[in-house]
């Protein structure tokens, strides 16, 4: 349940937060929390909306080009299609300075291949439909590879250790608690799942893991249900994601859990291969492993022609995840 209040300070924080050029492209669907509170920020500033209606390749580079977008939402799905697709080289982009991805993580790797390919600031954010959603954001003039920004004004966030629910110093892994003017009012008749998710003092359990630095940076690891627990370890998707995808041979990936001889979780990755190009397990698993600590190696690989997405990007992980259990 999200108020009057939460959706209108919420868009008066990320108005705060990024001020955008003359005209926004507007390409993720308004049903969904990130795009609906950008619609009120949009209107807020007086910024003219390009509104397409889905995502087509070429009309969203025609359109970036032919209205000079100088800033753009985008999800993970459109900044890989940036970084990689040869259609981009056909459009003149020079008025788009930065690109804003929310939705999901993006990783360190995919953030400066777009950049460097397009020679714009890759910026992220962060939120959730229960903070109605903004929370993080990485603001001109401060942004750093991998992270999803500072706090928004006004709200407060908390590391807690899953295990023992103590807060944690800068650099150290937890889950994400926030509390501020967007936070929700609960979820509708499902008092069980409020009570879960909201603290008696008004934070919000994200049930998302990650750390803060010393300059105040937020890095979202990953899930907390989604870790793959090998050996007494826990391992990250997105970041095994975030190297494979820097292949070039690779058009998409997922990790999920895989399970050995023993019935014991091991990293297994879901790999989109390029059109035209070959691609093996071996050569995957020798790209990525040597890349990582022994703990996170890959052990095993499936070739996809597609990986589950929900509308805004993000990975259908249990749907996949799924697909396989029944396996």
């Amino acid at each position: 349940k999200l108020s009057f209040y939460n959706i209108t300070a919420n868009s008066l924080q990320s108005a705060n937060a990024e001020r955008m050029g003359s005209h926004a492209l507007t390409v993720l669907p308004y049903y969904h929390i990130y795009m609906g509170t950008l619609l009120n920020t949009f209107l807020l500033q007086g910024t003219a909306q390009v509104v397409l209606p889905k995502f087509d390749q070429e009309l969203f580079l025609s359109s970036l080009e032919k209205y000079k977008v100088e800033k753009v939402h985008i999800v993970p799905p459109i900044a890989s299609f940036l970084a990689k697709d040869p259609l981009v080289d056909k459009y003149d982009l020079s008025a788009t300075k930065a690109l804003i991805s929310g939705a999901a993580p993006m990783g360190e790797g995919l953030q400066e291949a777009i950049e460097s390919r397009l020679g714009v600031t890759m910026k992220q954010a962060y939120g959730m439909t229960e903070l109605s959603p903004f929370a993080n954001y990485s603001l001109d003039g401060n942004v750093k590879p991998g992270s999803s920004g500072t706090l928004i004004f006004n709200t407060e966030l908390r590391v807690v250790c899953p295990e023992k629910g103590h807060d944690l110093d800068y650099n150290e892994k937890g889950e994400l608690w926030y509390r501020g003017p967007q936070t929700m009012l609960g979820y509708y008749e499902n008092e069980e799942a409020t009570k879960a998710t909201l603290t008696d003092c008004g934070f919000v359990k994200t049930g998302d893991i990650g750390y803060i630095d010393e300059d105040h940076h937020v890095y979202v690891v990953d899930r907390l249900k989604e870790l793959i627990k090998y050996k007494g370890h826990q391992i990250a998707p997105a970041e095994l994601e975030d190297i494979i995808f820097s292949h070039p041979a690779v058009a998409d990936v997922a990790c999920i859990r895989g399970y050995d001889a023993k019935n014991e979780e091991v990293p297994k990755a879901c790999i989109v291969v390029k059109e035209g190009q070959s691609l093996t397990s071996d050569e995957i698993m020798e790209y990525t492993n040597s890349r990582v600590a022994p703990f996170k190696k890959i052990r095993q690989v499936v070739f996809l022609k597609s990986i589950p997405k929900s509308a805004s990007g993000k990975i259908l992980r249990r749907e996949l995840q799924a697909q396989f259990d029944k396996q």
